[in-house]
């Protein structure tokens, strides 16, 4: 018996060794599933933060750029009602503009109409003869049909009315008619003054240059004179011609430097 208890404690031993064995390896590896599943949880969390914070910050971003959106809406609206009210001011300017010259050019029509009166008088008595010497002569011009002044300045008047109005097209139609109907009436200076800028204003350059152009080289002496060389060369400015605007108010001054379009011819070779 002590024999057989001997030989068999060394294989007893042995099982017991290996289920001990058995028994930490199986500790470990539940630890180590443990182990894995907490690090799993934790980059799960990880993860779920950074998501987070990517989220918010998206939406931050968003919202910032609404908020920009917005603000230049507010921007625009604001600017497009400056503009509209820059308009009504610039129409209401133009407006003005026209009244003031309209009623400038009755003033100083009123102011010529007597000087004209007087040189046709003087003219008249200079050429009158004696009533026995008043013979038709074969070779003497026939007279020319005389002017009604009156009708000539319902005329003037109708067309000066329609420019008035801002009715620019039937101005510029009336003011070219009536310079070709009355090419001797002491309103027909004044006529080609306006037909220019009726069609300036309809921002036709060229026809404008045409008829102040006139003005100019036909009556030089004529209140309206030094005014159509400045709207001959804010013309040429317009239509790119720079040189030729400087040279036109250099003319200007020269010319007429006593006068109001002297003035702001100065003011603009000075820029």
């Amino acid at each position: 018996m002590p024999g057989t208890c001997t030989g068999r404690s060394p294989a007893r031993t042995r099982v017991v060794s290996v289920a001990l064995l058995l028994a930490a390896l199986g500790a470990q590896q539940a630890h180590a599933g443990l182990f894995d599943d907490e690090e799993a949880r934790r980059q799960v969390t990880d993860l779920s933060a950074k998501s987070n914070e990517r989220l918010d910050t998206v939406a931050r971003g968003q919202m910032e750029l609404a908020n920009q959106i917005q603000a230049l809406r507010d921007e625009n609206a604001r600017l497009r009602g400056q503009v509209e009210t820059l308009n009504y001011e610039l129409d209401a300017a133009k407006k003005r503009q026209q009244d003031f010259y309209v009623d400038l050019d009755g003033r100083l029509r009123k102011l010529e109409t007597p000087a004209a009166a007087s040189t046709a008088a003087a003219a008249a008595g200079t050429t009158s003869r004696p009533a026995d010497d008043m013979k038709p002569v074969a070779s003497e011009t026939p007279r020319k049909v005389a002017s009604d002044p009156a009708a000539e300045t319902r005329e003037y008047e109708a067309a000066l009315n329609l420019f008035r109005a801002n009715k620019l097209k039937e101005a510029a139609t009336a003011f070219e008619a009536f310079a070709k109907a009355h090419p001797d009436s002491t309103l027909t200076p004044n006529a080609y003054y306006w037909l220019g800028n009726a069609h300036y204003a309809l921002r036709d350059c060229r026809r404008s240059l045409e008829a102040q152009r006139v003005v100019g080289s036909k009556w030089p002496t004529h209140s309206k004179a030094p005014d159509a060389l400045l709207n001959v060369a804010t013309c040429q400015q317009e239509l790119g011609d720079s040189k030729n605007a400087r040279s036109t108010l250099e003319a200007l001054l020269a010319k007429y430097p006593d006068s109001t379009a002297a003035s702001a011819a100065r003011q603009r070779l000075k820029k």
